[in-house]
């Protein structure tokens, strides 16, 4: 079937695939993708309804053969304009196993136009006669099947068609016009013509459509640029395997810097993922991502130096002017009496992440340095640490794993000072102030943005619901289709 039909048949399993740099043998994924029998059967009838529209208007090659009529003589018949003007399917089935991925469709009927023609003479009718018209076909007990399998190569993935083939079980023909004996020469001489048109086109289609997909999977980039910082590392893993009811894949699923070349991270795996999506309500699709896919995340940000801020705005801007602290810190007013100030903040350290059994944890370190602007200079004073226990809840925004910042407690204490003791009990309520209207915000419109799911564009989730497995988040979701517009639309930060 066209280029698009064996494509939709696994695509919406995947998204651009990875590694800028070969793949290490020992890789292993974060991310781990199982499509269950309700997710092939979605792919499946979707696939079939992409493969009818794809076949219809097709027009098969012209056919014409020469026949002995009785007491007429030789006659030269040709049929041509055959064209495939519909195609029901009766029943249809998807299996998986060690032997690939099988689809099957029997049991459809196709009904079929055409024009023909005739010319013929003898030693009776020296003049030729010839005549034409039209004739509608009804094929019967279409029989299609195909089995293919799926390789990782160097992670992307190899589609390899192992084996397919078109039966037609029988075909009626109706003539309009013509003479009787015509129609018996078209049922007796050419209705086995027509069923070897039939069959060869779809099992043209097929090889087509799957030498397309093969280039397809192979071709598409091989990392989700999220930003200006970071890529997200999609590569397959290992080769799929496939159960007798589902397919699993394995994704690297680590984040890098743009300009680093993707190689195996120093992490290791943690338990195997044995999280059920439910029997009572069975989801199509089962994402599973470990926490070092957050960890990989927290490392990049830091190292990009993307986690410093200049705060020079506060609810209570008085805080941010010495004079507010004259009594709470003496010496800062008295060596810089009525001037400005702003923080300089700073992540020390990459953010510690942990999956719970009901959200994420996590622990951030932070430096304060308060400065005083006097005269156009920029004059560090102080430098108050504080140390962050909070709780991260992940939710699904379109296509990705999002989450949102809880601040649960902190605790600071003076790390350097340039103005003499600070009373930190004091200090507190600024730092809870500082925390609570710009840092937290600041985080959480950053992960608003999320962590793409391996689904391909024009598809979305569907009544997704998060389960906590630690160390391990799973997604669980159906899938519905966008629509046709959405298929030629690549992703904004393909790279």
């Amino acid at each position: 079937m066209a280029p698009s039909v064996f494509f939709l048949l696994l695509s919406f399993l995947f998204i651009p695939n990875t590694a800028r740099g070969d793949l290490q043998h020992h890789e292993e994924g974060f991310i781990s993708l199982v499509i269950s029998d309700k997710g092939l059967d979605f792919a499946k009838d979707f696939v079939i309804d992409k493969a009818i529209a794809s076949i219809i208007a097709s027009q098969l090659p012209q056919i014409e053969k020469s026949v002995q009529v009785p007491l007429i003589g030789k006659a030269k018949v040709v049929l041509s304009d055959i064209i495939i003007n519909d195609i029901q399917v009766n029943s249809s089935f998807v299996e998986t196993g060690e032997r690939g991925i099988v689809l099957v469709v029997s049991g459809a009927t196709a009904n079929l136009s055409l024009k023909w023609r005739y010319t013929c003479s003898s030693w009776l009718v020296p003049i030729g006669i010839s005549d034409s018209g039209t004739a509608t076909v009804k094929v019967k007990d279409l029989q299609v099947g195909l089995t293919v399998n799926l390789k990782n190569q160097e992670g992307t993935l190899k589609l390899i068609l192992l084996d397919y083939g078109c039966h037609v079980g029988d075909l009626s023909i109706k003539m309009n016009g013509g003479a009787a004996w015509l129609y018996q020469v078209l049922v007796d001489a050419f209705q086995g013509n027509i069923a070897s048109a039939v069959e060869n086109a779809i099992s043209e289609k097929i090889q087509e459509g799957i030498a397309t997909l093969d280039y397809l999977l192979q071709s598409l980039p091989k990392t989700i640029s999220l930003d200006e910082t970071a890529v997200l590392n999609v590569s397959f893993v290992d080769n799929p395997v496939l159960s007798d009811s589902s397919i699993e894949f394995e994704i690297n699923g680590l984040l890098t810097g743009r300009n680093e070349v993707l190689v195996t991270q120093g992490y290791h795996k943690g338990s195997d993922i044995s999280v059920s999506c439910g029997e009572s309500s069975p989801k199509m699709i089962k994402f599973s991502l470990h926490e070092n896919v957050f960890k990989s995340a927290s490392l990049v940000y830091f190292t990009a130096d993307n986690m410093q801020w200049i705060v020079d705005e506060l609810p209570d801007q008085a805080l941010l002017n010495t004079a507010e602290w004259k009594f709470l810190i003496p010496q800062l007013y008295k060596q810089y009496p009525d001037d400005d100030m702003n923080l300089d903040i700073s992540v020390s350290s990459p953010p510690a992440i942990q999956v719970m059994n009901k959200d994420i944890g996590v622990t951030i370190f932070i430096d304060i340095i308060i400065n005083v602007l006097e005269a156009g200079e920029v004059i560090p004073v102080a430098c108050i640490s504080v140390d962050i226990s909070a709780s991260c809840a992940v939710e699904i925004v379109g296509n990705s794993l999002a989450g949102w910042l809880k601040l649960r407690k902190f605790s600071t204490y003076l790390k350097w000072s340039k103005i003499g003791k600070l009373h930190m009990h004091l200090i507190q309520s600024v730092t809870s102030t500082v925390l609570k209207t710009v840092l937290i915000p600041y985080l959480n419109s950053q992960l608003k943005k999320g962590v793409p799911l391996p689904i391909l564009n024009g598809f979305a989730l569907e009544k997704a619901h998060i389960l906590y497995a630690p160390p391990w988040i799973t997604v669980c979701s159906d899938v519905s289709f966008l629509g046709e517009y959405y298929l030629k639309q690549l992703p904004a930060y393909v790279s």
